[in-house]
This record gives structure tokens, sequence and C-alpha cells, in this order.
């Protein structure tokens, strides 16, 4: 919680070091409301500027707790700990489903209304947003010059390389798969985790033996849907986060740089789990 897990530090880390807990806590205390509504502070007089603020901070917050479930689902699976892992993937979509939702709220500031305080934002951009990096990076999207962007803030340049050279969720599930008796290549299980996923026909084979017997391989059927409805709805997400940049802005540049809706539309070409997707065809 806010108040009480602040810079990754608990309230039992923080009750160590002599900080004292009111055990009467109130409500505003227990979520550090003070601070947390103190943070939306619009640049200018606009009235629609507090709306892409709050949009926008509220979208962190989330990817904060995607962040939460997808790293725990990770360390499950790599632990052969199927079950509770099914439960956090099953929330990350849940709560990319909130996320979608947020841009039909947004979609209600129309041209002129963000024309009116966009030049606020400077170079800011949602593409520096680290969070989000780091969620694509855990997913399996692994382009080492994505990094580059936060070089100037150490901290998160430092943990998303971190991100980047270790296994993806995905590269996790492989490996798993190789554990329960699947035959895969090497070049998948022991390959360079800086770089992109490249499909390979012995993991489409691999699930298709798994598709292809339910029973005998239910858990790892049921991970197979869970990894699916998760990149279904991150697909959800992107979409709807290009049409609703497409309704505000047209096909003008981002800020920051970007090429807007063609960057947007471009990484809905992306895909975290091809074979998942390909062997459907195959079935």
């Amino acid at each position: 919680m806010a108040e009480g897990k602040r810079a990754g530090r608990t309230r039992v880390d923080l009750a160590a070091e002599g900080v004292h807990w009111d055990p009467a806590m109130s409500y505003g205390q227990y979520l550090a409301l003070e601070p947390l509504l103190a943070c939306q502070t619009p640049l200018t007089d606009e009235h629609d500027e507090m709306l892409f603020i709050v949009i926008h901070q509220v979208s962190e917050l989330w990817l904060k707790q995607c962040l939460h479930e997808a790293h725990a689902a990770a360390a499950h699976i790599a632990a052969d700990q199927l079950r509770p892992a099914f439960k956090m993937l099953a929330r990350v979509a849940r709560i990319q489903e909130q996320m979608i939702q947020a841009w039909e709220v947004l979609a209600t500031l129309t041209p002129a209304d963000y024309a009116r305080f966009r030049d606020s934002l400077g170079q800011s951009s949602g593409f520096q947003s680290y969070q989000y990096r780091e969620l694509e990076f855990l997913l399996g999207n692994k382009h080492p010059e994505l990094v580059e962007v936060h070089r100037g803030h150490p901290e998160h340049y430092q943990r998303l390389t971190q991100i980047l050279e270790a296994p993806s969720l995905y590269d996790t599930c492989l490996r798993l798969l190789a554990r329960r008796g699947f035959a895969l290549p090497d070049e998948v299980l022991a390959r360079d985790w800086r770089e992109p996923y490249a499909p390979h026909p012995e993991v489409e084979s691999a699930w298709a033996a798994v598709y292809g017997d339910t029973e005998r391989h239910w858990d790892l059927y049921e991970l197979a849907e869970k990894l699916v409805d998760t990149e279904y709805h991150f697909q959800q997400w992107r979409f709807s986060h290009m049409k609703t940049v497409q309704r505000i802005i047209g096909h003008k540049p981002g800020t920051g740089g970007t090429s807007g809706v063609g960057y947007l539309a471009k990484a809905l070409e992306l895909t975290f789990f091809p074979e998942l997707w390909s062997v459907r065809t195959r079935m």
C-alpha cells in the first residue's frame, strides 16, 4: 500500500528504522491520500488537463500492479507452481480491462480540448514510461535499443537492463515445457535473452501436443490459455490507445518525437507468444 510500502520498504522495515505507526490509522493515512492527491498538478488553467493527468497516473498505478502480478507469476512458473500463477495472470488480464476502459474516458477529450494544453507537455511522452517498457520486456518484446531512452535515469536504466537480460515470462514457460519432457532446441532454451524471441517450429509442435491431449496436459493447457488471454487483452489495450490518439490528434506526430498513430499501429503487429497463435491454424 502507498503509505505502508514506500520505496520497496514494508511497514515492518520502517518500524525497524524507528518510524511510529498510529494504531488508530485512518483510511486516508493507510492509503497516503494526502500525498497521492497532491500529485495532480496541471501546468495550465485548462479544465481538461486534469483528466489527462489523472488517466495517465492511474494507468501507471495499474502498470505497477501488472508488474507485481506478472513477476510473481513468472517466479511461480519457474518453481513449477502453476496454480497460483494462473490467478496472477488472470488478474493481469482483468487489470488490462480496466486500462482499456480508461481510454474510453480519455476519448471524451476533443482535439480542441487537447490543443489548449498540449504544449505544456514539452517532450514528455508515454514512450518514456519505464513501467510500460518493463512490462513489455517481461512479456517478451525485447529490443536492447529501447533501454537507451532511459539512460539519463540510472535507476530505471539499471532496472530495465536487468529485465532485458533475464528470461521473459514466455522463456520461463518454455523452460517448463522442457522440464515436462517436451523436446525443445537449445537455441530456444539457452539463447541471448536480450534479443527478441523468434518463433520455432518445435515450440509450436510442443504446444500442439498440449492442445492435442488436454486431459494429460491440463495444467499446461490452462497456462497456454492464460498467456493467450494476457496477450489478447494487451493487444486490445494497444488498439484502444492507437484509436484514442487518432481520435484526438489524428496523424500528427506524438509528443517526445514519436510518430504518433503510425508507431502505435505498428506495435499492433508485435506478438509475445507467437506459437500460441500459430498453433491455432495447425490444429
